[in-house]
């Protein structure tokens, strides 16, 4: 089931199913100890002797989505026999790792009526039900669950009187369904005190809601590690809530997000309301998916567990990278400077960045080997090759690439400076000599989409980007000798691209080659989304015919004739797969394959109705999306449904990128770049930099 409604601070992270469930909670770093693994945190209403968990199969109506411009939930739960309506308004606050549910009780009926609503907590604490415990604080009127140096403890408040009234304590597993199920049969529950082991718990909170009226029901869980006082540190949050009240801190948390989300002036040229509202929530869930010690994660849904065994809860630097490049596009370098930092941290002596690692620093999981495959038999066995780096390149390269862009927007030296030898040269030295001696394009390694290894086009191409920026970095802190060396590693990649990849046979670049020990090359000839890359780091013009002639293949084969439509990865992609029709549906449409499409029409454009396209793309995906206004990886072809991970940060961060590039080109062809007036005529070239005329009438002052 995806996930929807991500709610985070960059310590705490929550998410929901669409149920309106809370399945995931990490804490203390984003993407790391996930606490609920998955698991249902029910939430439950008892009314006039009836009982019903949240969710549709039991005849609820919700509505999921946030308020406008915030990280708060605007989730409407409404049930007809029940005659009961929820409004959920749901927060982490801004600074506290506190989790706070505002649950609005609507009685539809005539008559007043007790309700009763029940707050389900299934801890896995550190992603483990070995050696938990729950139990009830008689000081506090709590109920906190706790393992090592992790604490959570929950609370309710009704009329004003914050404190648990009522609780259920007890075990699960081992054929126990847990306590959950206390709540189901009289709306009571059994009140033991404390529980060790696999637990779970439930607290109650009940109130008289008066026939056509409303009441306020509020529910909280205040976290802490060792470093916060551990329980004591739960208590002093819990304090805070009951002295200030915890409408304070859902007010506060709305200012703060609505304030961090506009806080730069934008001209959006008249893009349609929908498509700045999803630029902007965009914005906000790429933020729920950032650790505040420097890591951005993939996704951190973790229902991918069933198809997979393990999440995309990692940072894997290629996202990382594009991430970063689109929130200093937006405006955000604070964030960006601390996702270089850690990239500076986890590089290896080598210069290369590996496949993946925790938002600790720690290495991740990978399925990349440190050896070639078995070659065959040898005296009856058989015997692996040679020894080979797990990684990725395009990953190290676009770290370096990104971090030039953000040092072009910002110009911040002394950030920068530390930066150069600790990152930038190690990187680019790395790229310099990791090259296929045949070709000298750089050495084979594992695709984008990690599934295959050899010499990609797309690599290549963020390996010219770069080694570019290097070069660009080492100029500017005039280290003229390293720039040299980079600049010509570039010039001999880009000629080998030209040479090696470019395929007449195709009339498109090969996404893949591969070159034997004697030099012979073998040509991969799927077509591939990830093409775009020949554009998108500046090693190809967007308007050159090598370039115009893959994506005209790549628009035409890739596009999934459906409803649906949007742009799969490559021809036959087996990741997810719902359809054998590759003529109509080559894969699933993915979010972020079809905004390069909106990539290259931006680059491309000469005058505002060029850009005609690149609108409708974005009117695509906002269509496409969940009602919350968050992204999944990809779509289900033939219903739309969302597949895989829910949300991905890498779509959001493509619609930041694809507007904010929309944005500045909408400026470049309606404006004189010389006087800041508006442009006359076309003017042809304007991309190079070839001079242009002023176009203000004769004897008119610029301003």
């Amino acid at each position: 089931m995806p996930r929807d409604l991500p709610i985070g601070n960059e310590r705490l992270l929550i998410l929901f199913d669409e149920d309106y469930v809370l399945r995931d909670l990490y804490y203390p770093n984003v993407g790391k100890e996930n606490h609920a693994g998955g698991y249902p945190f029910r939430f439950g209403v008892y009314v006039d002797g009836k009982f019903s968990w949240m969710g549709r199969e039991n005849g609820w109506q919700i509505e999921r989505r946030y308020e406008p411009d915030t990280l708060i939930t605007d989730v409407t739960c409404k049930n007809d026999a029940l005659g009961i309506e929820l409004h959920g308004s749901d927060c982490v606050d801004f600074h506290e790792t506190l989790f706070l549910r505002k649950i609005t009780v609507r009685n539809l009926r005539a008559e007043a009526r007790e309700v009763r609503l029940f707050f389900h907590q299934d801890f896995r604490i550190s992603e483990s039900d070995v050696g938990d415990t729950a139990a009830y604080d008689p000081t506090t009127r709590t109920v906190t669950h706790y393992k090592g140096y992790r604490y959570f403890l929950s609370n309710v408040m009704v009329d004003g009187q914050p404190g648990v009234d009522s609780f259920a304590i007890g075990q699960k597993g081992g054929g126990r369904d847990g306590t959950w199920r206390d709540a189901e049969d009289d709306g009571n529950l059994g009140m033991n005190p404390i529980a060790q082991g696999a637990v779970d718990s439930v607290v109650r909170a009940c109130a008289t809601v008066p026939g056509r009226g409303e009441k306020i029901f509020w529910y909280w869980l205040a976290c802490a590690k060792k470093w916060e006082g551990s329980w004591d540190g739960a208590k002093e949050l819990d304090a805070k809530v009951r002295a200030r009240g915890p409408e304070l801190f859902l007010t506060r948390t709305r200012a703060y997000w609505k304030l961090w989300v506009n806080k730069e002036p934008t001209e959006f040229f008249g893009l349609p309301p929908s498509v700045v509202e999803l630029y902007k929530r965009s914005l906000l869930v790429i933020n729920t998916q950032i650790d505040e010690g420097g890591g951005i994660l993939a996704a951190n849904d973790s229902d991918i567990i069933k198809f997979a065994r393990d999440t995309y809860s990692y940072v894997w630097p290629r996202d990382g990278a594009l991430v970063s490049h689109a929130l200093d596009l937006a405006g955000y370098p604070e964030i960006t400077r601390r996702f270089f930092d850690f990239c500076a941290d986890v590089i290896s002596p080598e210069g290369s960045l590996l496949h993946k690692f925790n938002p600790d620093r720690s290495l991740a999981s990978s399925w990349h080997p440190w050896v070639g495959g078995p070659r065959g038999p040898k005296q009856g066995a058989l015997t692996l090759g040679a020894p080979q780096l797990p990684i990725q390149e395009d990953e190290t390269a676009l770290v370096v690439w990104a971090l030039w862009h953000h040092f072009q927007r910002y110009r911040d030296i002394d950030a920068m400076k530390p930066l150069y030898g600790r990152l930038v040269r190690k990187a680019a030295d790395f790229m310099c000599g990791s090259r296929e001696p045949h070709t000298s394009l750089p050495a084979p390694s594992y695709d984008l989409w990690e599934e295959r290894r050899g010499i990609l086009t797309f690599t290549c191409a963020a390996v010219w980007g770069g080694l570019t920026a290097a070069a660009a970095f080492a100029q500017a802190f005039g280290d003229v000798d390293h720039a040299a060396r980079y600049l010509q590693a570039a010039s001999e990649i880009r000629a080998g691209m030209d040479r090696h990849l470019w395929r007449p046979e195709l009339g498109r670049f090969a996404r893949l080659i591969e070159v034997a020990d004697d030099g012979q090359i073998t040509v991969d000839p799927v077509l591939d989304a990830s093409l775009y890359g020949t554009f998108a780091f500046g090693a190809y013009a967007a308007d050159d015919p090598k370039v115009e002639a893959t994506m005209a293949q790549v628009r035409e084969r890739l596009w999934c004739k459906t409803e649906v439509g949007g742009l799969a990865r490559y021809e036959g992609d087996y990741y997810h797969q719902v359809s054998q029709d590759k003529e109509r549906v080559p894969g699933n449409p993915w979010f972020i394959c079809t905004l390069w499409l909106a990539e290259h029409a931006v680059q491309k454009a000469r005058t505002v109705e060029d850009l005609a396209e690149v609108v409708r793309i974005l009117e695509w995906v906002d269509s496409r999306k969940l009602p919350s206004g968050v992204l999944a990886e990809q779509v289900h072809p033939y219903t739309n449904a969302p597949m895989s991970v829910s949300p991905l940060t890498w779509s959001h961060a493509e619609v930041v990128n694809v507007v904010q590039a929309y944005l500045e080109k909408r400026e470049a062809v309606e404006r004189c770049p010389t006087c800041g007036g508006p442009k006359r005529r076309k003017i042809e070239g304007y991309e190079r930099g070839e001079s242009e005329l002023c176009h203000r009438p004769e004897g008119e002052q610029s301003p």
